[in-house]
């Protein structure tokens, strides 16, 4: 992330990893959020889904242990950045970098921003029930 980034630390909101090695702050201006079931968000999560929000990759930086930031995936195109030490999924690079999609899990504070909906449930894990009232898409909303 760039060290130049404009978040007004007042209404920024701080994340980090499980054992704390990695920190970031991010704005709490979030464009969107989901809940995503798809088989790389079980797998890179361990869970049955991912809940992250998406906001412009500027917005958020790395406040603490950049060196063990560890990036799964093409450096210059879409990858995954957790702890190199605890393994936490902390934020996603997406849309040709141009967005990071923050896993909710990972904010010490929390966003004004809830879930809008379920995501790739197409794929979603079959011994997992969606029993809130989200709408829920095959994969992408329309």
């Amino acid at each position: 992330m760039p060290a130049d980034t404009h978040i007004d630390p007042s209404t920024a909101l701080r994340g980090q990893c499980l054992c704390g090695a990695v920190r970031y702050d991010v704005a709490n201006a979030f464009r969107y959020a989901f809940i995503c079931h798809c088989s790389q968000c079980r797998r890179a999560t361990g869970s049955a889904f991912k809940p992250f929000a998406g906001i412009e990759r500027e917005a958020l930086r790395l406040t603490q242990g950049a060196a063990h930031a560890l990036i799964y995936g093409d450096p210059q195109a879409a990858h995954d950045v957790h702890c190199g030490r605890c393994g936490s999924l902390l934020y996603s690079v997406v849309r040709e970098g141009a967005y990071v999609h923050v896993t909710l899990g990972t904010l010490v504070d929390a966003p004004d921003i809830r879930p809008a909906a379920h995501i790739f449930v197409g794929s979603r894990a079959r011994w997992f029930e969606i029993t809130d009232s989200l709408p829920q898409y095959d994969e992408f909303p329309p």
